[in-house]
């Protein structure tokens, strides 16, 4: 089996995340958002035959694609699920604390935006779906139909910072008494014709679209389980890494690794020296939010948005 990128899905920030995951020849790692495996192959090639992969995906078609490359694969096991539900997986592979890394790639994938059928971006006309998992929950189309004005409006506000979000959320409401949003075209024209002309190339749907894919999917939420429960995942010195596209995600994840980062308030005057005070999670690589650099932006500008932190489990 060739472990090859395929270099129309190239992961983002591909070769930070392998050094940050520093891999273990012979260790347990997680891959919990697939997508099309560009990571995952990487994850794979520096295994021996000892080592272990585990990848999941909510994605049907991302799971179908982990079948066809990895399925022959012994050291692989392929599970389709949410992450957020990813300590119940390992617990029922008995391997909680000895995973020796966790990598989430947080977001909407290149294949999922790719593919009109799945109804992620007005690039391209398609239905109006936008889950992840097409087989669960209640598609866009389906939540623009049934949502009020005020809920519509606090979702294109909280999840999309989009500052006409009650003029875009009462226009909807107007609209779909009398025809149903069910393309993203239609979407996408709708909100354009309320927006001002402009000032950068960025699309008047974009924030929109954003806030809508956050809460069809329950992406801030999914992120928040899951990193409760990765403390007792990893091993001792296993490692966290995080990639989210979104100053809330990133939020999310920056506030949960500072909690457990941070030493707790020592009362002056106690005979402590700074090594007895333990933290859970320790910084890594220098504790700063690692950015793509500007040759892979050039080559993939969805890079230009991607924050990646790293973390190890300290005790």
């Amino acid at each position: 089996m060739s472990t090859a990128l395929n270099p129309s899905h190239a992961p983002v920030m591909h070769d930070e995340v392998i050094a940050g995951l520093e891999i273990k020849p012979k260790g347990r790692y997680v891959d919990g958002t697939y997508g099309r495996g560009g990571h995952a192959r990487s994850i794979l090639a520096e295994l021996d035959e000892d080592g272990r992969l585990i990848v999941m995906d909510r994605d049907p078609q991302a799971i179908a694609d982990a079948r066809e490359t990895f399925g022959s694969d012994d050291r692989v096991t392929i599970i389709h699920e949410d992450y957020a539900n990813l300590r119940e997986c390992i617990a029922g592979l008995d391997l909680l604390e000895q995973i020796d890394g966790i990598l989430l790639d947080i977001g909407v994938s290149s294949p999922q935006l790719d593919d009109a059928d799945r109804g992620f971006s007005f690039q391209h006309n398609g239905p109006l779906d936008m889950r992840m998992n097409p087989q669960q929950g209640e598609s866009a189309a389906a939540w623009l139909q049934r949502a009020d004005e005020a809920e519509i409006a606090r979702v294109l506000w909280e999840y999309g910072e989009e500052r006409h979000s009650r003029r875009i959320a009462r226009k909807l409401v107007e609209i779909r008494a009398t025809r149903a949003i069910d393309d993203t075209a239609t979407l996408a024209s709708i909100i354009s014709s309320l927006m001002p002309r402009p000032k950068n190339n960025k699309h008047p749907a974009t924030r929109s679209f954003q806030a809508i894919r956050i809460h069809i999917n329950q992406e801030l939420e999914q992120i928040s389980r899951v990193l409760e429960t990765v403390l007792d995942i990893l091993k001792i010195g296993g490692r966290l890494l995080v990639i989210s596209f979104h100053s809330l995600e990133d939020r999310i994840v920056k506030r949960f690794i500072k909690a457990h980062s941070t030493p707790p308030k020592i009362p002056r005057g106690l005979p402590l020296r700074d090594s007895e005070i333990n933290t859970v999670l320790r910084l890594r690589p220098s504790g700063k939010a690692i950015k793509a650099g500007a040759e892979e932006i050039s080559i993939n500008p969805r890079a230009r948005s991607a924050v990646l932190r790293i973390a190890e489990r300290a005790a």
